[in-house]
């Protein structure tokens, strides 16, 4: 071979070989698609087997009309159930639309936003850090000596009590934040305006602009449902890992459980994930949008900043991919535990004083967990009964009726588990 062949030659290995090296480099910097953050060492995961045939049950034929005339009564667009028992996934079904415009029905892998169902998982990240003694459930929050201890955040503390603020009492709803102004996590037009900014605050600058009010209570000695308190409660999970709240969530709880379907909420269609559902309002009237930019927008779209929930409501997944979580924190040996018995228990413990246990909405004593979620574009009930079967239900509707909606919901699960519990079979699409 000529020196000049072998010179060329030498010439094209390495152009090629360094190409390659930037082709792999630059592979590994793009962010995992929604189809392969599902997939780990490459294999099929249950989600991907899912389909609204594999629950196609001819016993259950009455369950699916019944559930369908509920759906159409309240006018609701679209429903996805999960049913488990024992940590077997039963049964997984959607019924009407996930996109009506776009003429795509709802799917047992159609996600959705979960609203305030967000917390239980937050819960379980806080227990979890726990566990890890990188918290302690009486850990101050803010003060000289809370995690939050910036100066930031300690200067702009109007109420001493504010120092007194603990991981418990924020996973309890006890912080002593009130909605006397509003909730800080829904009125963020008012807040701009109040503060003359020109731009949303932050996280952080949420909370210090809270953090310059005065309590409504002794943290401790009463409880009002606080958004805020499990916003809060991110940022301290951010503080004490050193870690993207949703980055460290995701990697260490949901999908270690094998529940790899949920997502940060996004704010606005043209931004959702792939199987997000579209979402349908309570009513059709416009309003501000939450930016301050002066628009008139869709309540369901750009009317609050929903992924600015964080761990207090900002969470998408499938109604199965929340079930898995549950399964994951109930004791039941099926699903491997990601918590300590100890933990579930303190999750789930009340007495006749305390009727809101830690990220869950309520138990009673006697097994019976439930979990809701409301936002104007959604509704999300789970129950998991003391027989150790759990439902999920959720929908891409709001509906403008208080608590109405989801006690006729309730209604609506003990009825079909009335009459169909039996006929469920005996597998686990899991």
């Amino acid at each position: 071979m000529k020196r000049s062949d072998i010179r060329n030659s030498t010439i094209s290995i390495m152009c090629f070989t360094v190409v390659a090296f930037i082709v792999i480099m630059l592979v590994r910097l793009i962010p995992e698609s929604d189809s392969t953050s599902k997939r780990k060492n490459d294999r099929t995961i249950w989600s991907d087997t899912l389909t609204n045939s594999s629950s196609d049950v001819e016993a259950l034929y009455g369950m699916d009309r019944e559930i369908e005339r509920f759906k159409d009564k309240w006018e609701v667009k679209g429903i996805s159930l999960a049913v488990t028992r024992h940590d077997s996934l039963l049964y997984a079904k959607g019924y009407g639309w996930a996109d009506k415009e776009a003429a795509v029905k709802m799917s047992p892998t159609s996600i959705m936003r979960i609203a305030s169902a967000s917390k239980l998982v937050t819960g379980v990240a806080i227990m979890k850090l726990c566990e890890q003694r990188k918290l302690r459930l009486d850990s101050k929050v803010f003060g000289k000596d809370g995690i939050l201890n910036d100066t930031a955040f300690t200067n702009s503390m109007r109420d001493p009590r504010m120092a007194d603020i603990t991981i418990d009492h924020l996973l309890q709803h006890k912080g002593g934040f009130t909605l006397g102004a509003g909730d800080p996590m829904f009125n963020t037009v008012d807040i701009m305006d109040a503060k003359h900014l020109k731009t949303p605050p932050s996280n952080p600058e949420l909370i210090r602009i809270v953090l310059g009010r005065k309590l409504g209570f002794r943290p401790g000695s009463g409880r009002r449902y606080s958004n805020f308190g499990y916003m809060i409660l991110s940022l301290v999970i951010e503080k004490v890992t050193g870690q993207d709240y949703w980055d460290y969530v995701r990697r260490n709880i949901l999908e270690p459980v094998g529940a790899y379907r949920f997502r940060p909420a996004t704010n606005y269609y043209d931004q959702r994930h792939r199987d997000e559902t579209k979402y349908y309002g309570p009513d059709t009237v416009k309003i501000r949008e939450y930016n301050g930019s002066g628009r008139m927008v869709d309540r369901v779209y750009g009317g609050s900043n929903i992924n600015g929930l964080l761990g207090a409501g900002g969470w998408v997944t499938s109604a199965s991919d929340l079930a898995r979580v549950i399964a994951a924190i109930d004791g039941d040996p099926g699903v491997k535990d990601i918590l300590t018995a100890e933990s579930i228990r303190k999750m789930t413990y009340r007495d006749d004083d305390d009727k809101q246990a830690r990220g869950w909405t309520d138990t009673d004593g006697k097994g019976k967990w439930t979990r809701t979620g409301t936002l104007g574009s959604t509704h999300v009930l789970a129950i998991r009964f003391a027989d150790g079967e759990c439902w999920v239900m959720m929908t891409n509707s709001g509906v403008w009726t208080g608590h109405k909606f989801s006690k006729d919901m309730t209604r609506l699960i003990d009825r079909l588990r009335a009459k169909y519990k039996d006929s469920f079979p005996k597998r686990n699409l899991w």
